[in-house]
């Protein structure tokens, strides 16, 4: 008798247990659904040599918003519309830190950046210097000459490789990539880092800098073995590199300051960035003083953010265009019709290229220059979707994986730009559809200045040239194997057959 009446008893207790002590279907709602993970090392064996792609794949299993860890790291993963809008607008100040970074601490004066630096009062200063002295939209207009000299000698480097009758086979990313560091770096230091004797070792090392902003760091997350960098010698090359471009943009402001107390600036050209930088060094302008260290990282992220991911979009948009001949010839139409008589095109003729303007942000859509946008951190629980998401958790959003979102693109795999004709869509980050570039606080404040790049070169490339790929070489069969890194550019570079266009 007692044991029958034993039974019911525990299983009244049972249920007293999971009533209150476990957590119910609602609370586990709560929670981003995760992947398994493996000791230690948690997911991170699924991220795979394209995190992007792998992701993405994730996600079409585990649902727009899981939870990953990397190492001892929780990770979000943000893969829709909806988880970028309520991180990057309706809780943006919440998403608003950046998460410590050894390898920012390092090349950038201790993430003295605009990019990397924590959220707070500093980085409101630099983020006020950055958007109102450097890139608003009368300095961007005042740098125009640079933008057409630089693509004019663009036009000019491939002309030169071209005989009057014959085509020549042209090495693309060769010449993209010289323009848009001849523009940034005469932007941002009044001249191209390849005049003088130090040119190589200057272009070796931005190139060094580039590499390590894009290199996986174990020690940031699973902090007990943060030994390996000293063996692989990551350790080594950062501080190698940190030391010789800081004696360079030393060497850079120093030519400056004796400059300007020579009174040698001439006032009718277009101030660079050391020259803005210095004016308001002594706080005169912003309220606050720049100290050096700040004026070099914010120089460095001009480098760091305007060269490799600019060139790699006009790469992707050019190999897009030879893959699909009808929308090559519709933009060569397009583009030839509103200049005819000019030798070249301006950024005057730019605001009536609606199909130019379509085939830059479809090559956005599909290509994203930094698929992963740069991860942000929870500075106070916050509630994301349905799930509560604790302070101090880092996300990352895969914009490349929204840009091919089945539910806000028809045939998202495919390359139309047609899509965005009768489109209000854009990529200043109000539409979170394409994100190419971030969106709120932490959003790239360099975005016109990096789309009339664009636009320009490949208005230009279209008006004075015939394109097409070498011999033997179809569309359909043209390599798009993607080598990853900061910006994700094609694994090969793109060589094509360019002819000149008569006068």
């Amino acid at each position: 008798m007692e044991y029958f009446l034993l039974v019911p008893l525990l299983a009244f207790i049972f249920f007293l247990h999971q009533c209150f002590f476990s957590p119910s279907n609602t609370q586990k709602r709560l929670s981003p659904p995760s992947p398994r993970k493996l000791p230690i090392i948690g997911n991170l064996h699924q991220l795979g040599s394209l995190p992007y792609r792998s992701l993405h794949k994730l996600s079409k299993k585990y649902g727009p918003l899981m939870l990953l860890h990397f190492g001892s790291k929780p990770m979000l993963i943000a893969s829709s519309v909806n988880a970028a809008r309520d991180i990057m607008k309706t809780h943006d100040l919440v998403w608003s830190n950046r998460p410590k970074s050894s390898m920012a601490d390092g090349l950038f004066y201790g993430s003295k950046d605009v990019g990397f630096c924590p959220y707070g009062e500093y980085w409101r200063q630099v983020r006020s210097v950055t958007v109102l002295h450097l890139l608003s939209n009368k300095r961007v207009q005042s740098y125009r000459h640079v933008r057409e000299e630089e693509t004019s000698n663009m036009i000019d480097k491939i002309r030169q490789q071209c005989d009057s009758s014959n085509s020549v086979v042209i090495d693309l990313r060769d010449v993209f990539s010289c323009m848009t560091n001849n523009i940034i770096s005469r932007v941002n230091i009044g001249r191209t880092y390849n005049e003088g004797e130090s040119g190589i070792a200057v272009k070796a090392l931005l190139e060094e800098l580039l590499v390590l902003v894009g290199t996986f760091n174990i020690g940031d997350y699973i902090p007990w073995l943060k030994w390996i960098n000293k063996i692989n010698g990551l350790d080594s090359r950062v501080k190698k590199v940190a030391k010789d471009l800081d004696a360079f943009l030393e060497s850079v402001i120093e030519e400056r300051v004796i400059r300007n107390k020579k009174a040698e600036y001439s006032g009718g050209e277009a101030k660079d960035f050391v020259d803005v930088l210095l004016e308001i060094q002594n706080g005169k302008e912003t309220g606050f003083p720049l100290q050096r260290d700040s004026l070099k990282a914010i120089l460095l992220d001009a480098f760091v953010a305007g060269t490799d991911s600019t060139y790699t979009v006009l790469e992707w948009t050019m190999t897009e265009l030879l893959r699909h001949p009808r929308v090559m010839k519709k933009l060569e139409d397009q583009v030839r019709e509103l200049g005819p008589g000019k030798t070249e095109i301006t950024e005057d003729d730019l605001g009536n290229m609606h199909y130019l303007k379509a085939v830059i942000k479809e090559s956005l859509r599909l290509h994203a220059p930094i698929p992963l946008l740069a991860a942000r951190e929870s500075m106070e629980e916050v509630k994301l979707l349905e799930y509560n998401i604790p302070a101090k958790t880092e996300v990352l959003i895969n914009a490349w994986g929204i840009g091919r979102d089945p539910l806000s693109w028809d045939d998202p795999e495919e390359y139309k730009p047609e899509r965005f004709l009768n489109s209000n869509i854009d990529v200043k980050g109000l539409n979170f559809e394409l994100i190419p570039f971030g969106a709120g606080r932490r959003g790239c404040p360099g975005i016109p200045f990096a789309i009339m790049v664009n636009e320009l070169a490949l208005a230009n490339l279209m008006y004075r040239f015939n394109f097409a790929l070498p011999e033997g070489i179809k569309g359909e069969d043209l390599e798009m194997t993607e080598c990853n890194g900061l910006a994700v550019r094609r694994k090969l570079p793109l060589f094509v057959v360019a002819t000149p266009l008569s006068s």
